[in-house]
């Protein structure tokens, strides 16, 4: 440790600490423009000089390392002489348009001015103007290149931490001017962490432009609603109205950034196409109605489908309050353990749960990339966790992470890592059985024989080759480490050999940790609140907690709690409740805020199956395909409209606060149980966010000792479940041969996550329109250019959309995003079948105007 006096006080500090670090530990405030607190020191600003005894110059105190022994002084008459002298330059040549720029109120160089800048300009000329108007350089980003300051913080932000690079510089000296390539921003992620950073009014919000002062807001911080990254929201409203979305560093996972979905995709909440009132259907159509008579009818209904079958679904993205009540609603009103959380797949919880239960770490994320080894499997975070890329970025640029990636579809953290290897979506099993093989003749070096012996028995060999020396990079760089993390994307779940691979995984982690190795492990999750979802047990096979439902002691337990029996035998997952509707046998169907029938594989078998059943409800904010089935409809709250809390990738369980009071008709979620469990003759107790949490704290005991007062700004972190580890090695699957046709895989894009994100008005203006991206070399077979217009044609159905080339990406496979509800995706896919075979041909002449015309009527 080292010790360093500054303006009289005395602190010890590590050995690398700078002196700016050093004063924030003490309360000493020094003003910065260029300086950011996730980058190394540009030291351009010289705001931050400080004396420094023993040195002639001052010294920039961002940059200059503390040394034994140092003594600083940080508000001499010469420092104080210098920065007015260093903000009188800036003000030679900035526009004097503070009541009309956006930033007034909250802008750093005015803040400067009125703390340390001069009273009176020793300037007199004319100031220097580079454009007369503001330059729109995306639909969401507007720039006045008078008012920048030369910091550099966006240039930094854009190519530093987001990997993005569409913010460049021209000139040099006081001509220096930000600016995109050819003053447009069209290849840049949207994401406006550049106006985030920006200290002045240069780079702005286009959508919240003019629109509020800041002391106009009423600003809530929050959770964001798109991904299981957690991100840490402040959302501004004025009157009621959503008006903007920004970030603080000091609180949450996302130390400031957001992706283009966190700040410009939450004015969803204001969608045209929300659900006013209760509807019911009559006459074949859905038909407006009234509380009451929505009640009257759905109790005759429940009435005459007693006796028959029930099934439960809800979404992933709701609180853990409203999840946890559900699965409550209907293990005691309706007598089922038929539920499930996901709209896409069957979850295979039996290989899922030891992960979750063995090895999963429920630890700041920092911490976990902090690992000296990163194996990322599956998805694409670019698009599906942007914000976790940014920190996986940096974990690889600033802390030297050795980061690996295997996955089918590439990103920009290719980019960054020493070791890619692209697998088929169900091939990963392959790939990881071989790294495994490898790995185990390390551990043959620190085991006793009969162990070895037991894993040889059980593990063998590879089944086959897998088709290239990827593997055995991985298992290289596995070696290598000394402590290791391993990111396993959601998006595995999509493929029918996710069981396969997640036990692969469960080998390779059984194996790193044979080997002394530290060790970490989490989900990337698309959804917000996916983990919350199964740790309250919205899941077939599992009660709240992850106990599985034929515990007695654990069923027993929540059944005194809540004062009803549970049923004791395992429910039915999505696909098989959609079963016993086709086979006639489902009586009420309940469906909470999310979509089967546009994102479950097959959208014709989903549509009988919803057909079939006897009772069909659905509670949404919105008016979702889905919803257009149901016999019974039931406004509820959406997000920002009733509080709650998330449970992100971390294992942390974050805040999720109302920003706006619910539309129309609405009703919270839990009101709409309450109502519910009334025309069952049940009372669902307790039935408040704050009591339902308490609940929750009582009886899962990874949330055991949590209170809402204590989760703070940060939230606060859920305990690994009390597992002992495993020791079931799973034998390597068998082979996949790629065949000759091209195969349809799915998945998130940038600017849309699910279909919520496309109710957003301002993300629509900056997303892609629908594509279907293909390698380089397969469009060259088929004589196809970029930006053609396609039919991608399966057993089950085709579309029709724009080709986009993508050189980076795999011969064989055909990427079309999930994310665009005209498209009708599904209906391309079966069941049990990922990826799915497809044929791309080119649209003639003659059917381009038609196709495109069908594709935009959902046709």
């Amino acid at each position: 440790m080292l010790k360093v006096t500054i303006d009289g006080q005395t602190l010890e500090v590590e050995a690398g600490s700078t002196v700016l670090q050093s004063a924030l530990r003490l309360g000493i405030d020094i003003p910065t423009f260029c300086y950011m607190k996730r980058l190394p020191a540009l030291a351009s600003c010289r705001m931050c000089l400080v004396e420094i005894e023993g040195l002639r110059r001052l010294q920039p105190s961002c940059a200059t390392a503390v040394t034994d022994g140092m003594v600083v002084r940080t508000n001499t008459p010469l420092i104080e002489e210098t920065r007015s002298s260093m903000l009188d330059m800036l003000l030679a040549n900035h526009p004097l348009d503070c009541p009309i720029c956006d930033k007034g109120g909250e802008c750093e160089l005015q803040d400067m001015v009125m703390a340390y800048g001069p009273r009176e300009s020793q300037f007199r000329d004319d100031k220097r103007v580079f454009h007369s108007e503001d330059i729109r350089l995306s639909p969401v980003i507007i720039m006045n290149v008078n008012r920048c300051i030369q910091c550099q913080r966006c240039v930094r932000m854009c190519e530093e931490v987001v990997g993005a690079v569409a913010l460049g510089t021209v000139e040099k000296g006081m001509d220096t001017a930000v600016t995109g390539f050819e003053g447009s921003l069209a290849s840049c992620d949207q994401c406006g962490n550049c106006v985030e950073v920006c200290p002045v009014g240069a780079l702005m919000s286009f959508p919240y432009r003019y629109k509020a002062r800041p002391w106009d807001l009423t600003e809530t911080d929050t959770v964001c609603p798109h991904c299981g990254t957690g991100c840490q929201l402040t959302v501004g409203t004025r009157k009621g109205e959503f008006m903007r979305v920004r970030s603080t560093w000091d609180e949450g996972v996302n130390h400031e950034t957001l992706c283009v979905r966190g700040r410009f995709g939450l004015d969803f909440v204001a969608s045209r196409d929300r659900i006013k009132r209760p509807m019911i259907r009559r006459d074949g159509a859905l038909v407006p109605v009234s509380w009451d008579e929505a009640g009257d009818y759905l109790r005759q209904r429940l009435s005459a489908v007693e006796g028959k079958a029930a099934g439960g679904l809800a979404s992933p993205r709701l609180p853990n309050e409203v999840l946890y009540q559900f699965q409550k609603l209907m293990r005691t009103a309706f007598r089922t353990n038929n539920i499930d959380c996901s709209s896409r797949w069957s979850t295979p919880f039996d290989a899922l749960g030891p992960l979750l239960g063995t090895f999963y770490s429920r630890t700041p994320l920092d911490e976990v990339i902090g690992n000296n080894c990163v194996l990322v499997v599956g998805g694409n975070v670019t698009e599906e966790n942007p914000v976790t890329e940014y920190l996986l970025r940096d974990a690889a640029r600033r802390r030297q992470t050795g980061l690996l990636i295997l996955s089918a579809r590439p990103s920009r953290l290719d980019a960054d890592a020493r070791v890619v290897v692209r697998a088929l979506p169900g091939g990963e099993a392959a790939s990881l059985a071989a790294v495994v093989a490898s790995l185990v003749a390390a551990v043959g070096q620190v085991l006793p024989s009969d162990v070895r012996a037991g894993i040889d028995a059980t593990i063998g060999k590879p089944a086959a080759e897998t088709g290239s020396e990827g593997p055995d990079r991985l298992a290289a760089a596995l070696k290598e480490g000394r402590s290791i993390t391993v990111l396993v994307s959601v998006d595995l779940l999509r493929s029918p050999e996710a069981r396969a691979t997640l036990q692969q995984i469960n080998n390779l982690l059984q194996v790193v940790r044979l080997l002394g190795k530290g060790l970490a492990m989490q989900f990337l999750f698309d959804r917000a609140n996916q983990m919350g979802a199964w740790d309250m047990g919205v899941l077939p096979a599992v009660l709240p907690g992850l106990r599985a439902v034929a515990d007695d002691v654990a069923r027993t337990t929540l059944a005194g709690n809540w004062g009803a029996e549970i049923p004791s035998e395992p429910g039915a997952d999505l696909d098989a409740i959609l079963e016993l509707c086709v086979g006639g046998r489902m009586g009420a169907l309940y469906i909470v805020g999310t979509d089967p029938l546009i994102a479950y594989p097959d959208r014709g078998f989903v549509t009988r199956a919803l057909g079939a059943a006897d009772l069909l409800i659905v509670q949404d904010a919105f008016l979702t395909d889905t919803a257009g089935l149901a016999e019974v409809v039931l406004p509820a709250a959406g997000y920002g409209e009733e509080t709650g809390t998330f449970t992100n990738n971390e294992g942390r369980t974050q805040t999720v606060r109302k920003f706006r009071e619910p539309a129309f008709e609405a009703r919270s979620n839990l009101a709409i149980f309450d109502f519910v469990a009334a025309l069952r003759t049940q009372v669902l107790r307790p039935s408040t966010p704050g009591e339902i949490f308490d609940e929750i704290a009582r009886l899962i005991p990874a949330y055991q000792g949590l209170t809402l007062d204590a989760l703070g700004a940060d939230g606060a972190f859920t305990k690994a479940a009390p597992t002992p580890p495993g020791a079931k090695f799973f034998a390597p699957p068998p082979v996949r041969t790629a065949g000759d046709r091209l195969m349809l895989i799915t998945g998130d894009c940038l600017f849309h996550n699910g279909y919520l994100s496309e109710r957003s008005d301002i993300l629509n203006t900056v997303a892609n329109d629908p594509y279907v991206a293909m390698s380089a070399q397969d469009t060259a077979q088929l004589g196809l250019s970029d930006g053609d217009l396609v039919i991608v044609r399966s057993a089950q159905g085709d579309l029709t959309t724009q080709l986009k080339v993508d050189r980076r990406f795999p011969q064989g496979l055909v990427f079309v995003p999930e994310n665009y509800r005209a498209l009708r995706l599904n209906g391309l896919m079966r069941r049990g079948e990922y990826p799915c075979p497809v044929e791309v041909q080119k649209v003639h002449a003659a059917l381009e105007v038609d196709r495109t015309s069908r594709i935009w009527r959902g046709a």
